[in-house]
């Protein structure tokens, strides 16, 4: 079944990203969203078409693709927190000092990631509910520190966002994803715990969308005016 799951999960990716960048107004950190998108039909694709490619050297590399996507492409997430704060017009976020913290952040999730997941970072067969996949020979043990990096700035992005903007989706979507990663339900199934992380970015998405849409409306509104 987890299969199926993979795939439609790589679908509804898919119909994100493609709905991101037809309501693209212009570009800016917020952006990096479609590039998270893309990095997760992947990942999900090829853990949805693995038992179709079979055991070997070319699963092998293409999970390792995926890894090394989830390390260079998710901490950009930290970059689309900061996007969000300037786009929603946050006083503090247009400093540049924030922008400064922003990267810095950024760039250390991926260095952390790099040294505690990609530098030792072994692969073996794994086989469960049907799918086949090669996966890291350690046992995690315990949330990544770069994916608590990237939700500590998608929650501070969040609480203010829902503060000074009345923007909500960006932080009920975090909240979802934290408390989704906490619990290890006992169902046949590895995949549907996955639900909260299509959660988490479909409100980004979402958020994107509709402060692109509310500065674009504004200003039409003030040329209307000048008119």
């Amino acid at each position: 079944m987890d299969p199926y799951i993979f795939g439609a999960f790589a679908l509804a990716y898919l119909g994100l990203l493609v709905w991101v960048l037809k309501k693209q107004r212009f570009w800016t950190l917020m952006s990096v969203i479609a590039a998270v998108a893309l990095a997760l039909v992947y990942d999900n694709g090829i853990l949805a078409v693995g038992i179709l490619i079979g055991e070997g050297a070319l699963l092998e590399g293409l999970s390792l693709a995926r890894f090394w996507l989830h390390a260079l492409v998710t901490p950009t997430l930290i970059l689309f927190s900061l996007g969000a704060m300037r786009q929603a017009g946050i006083g503090w976020a247009q400093k540049g000092w924030a922008a400064l913290l922003f990267w810095a952040a950024a760039i250390a999730a991926v260095v952390i990631e790099f040294v505690t997941v990609l530098s030792d970072l072994k692969l073996e067969k794994d086989e469960s509910y049907g799918v086949l996949s090669y996966s890291s020979a350690e046992e995690a043990s315990g949330p990544p520190a770069m994916i608590l990096i990237v939700l500590a700035a998608l929650l501070v992005a969040g609480l203010f966002l829902a503060w000074k903007a009345g923007s909500w989706w960006m932080l009920a979507g975090t909240i979802a994803m934290t408390i989704g990663s906490m619990f290890n339900p006992d169902i046949p199934s590895e995949a549907a715990t996955n639900l909260f992380e299509l959660i988490l970015i479909a409100s980004l998405a979402v958020t994107k969308v509709k402060l692109e849409h509310k500065e674009t409306g504004s200003e039409a509104s003030g040329s209307h005016v000048l008119e």
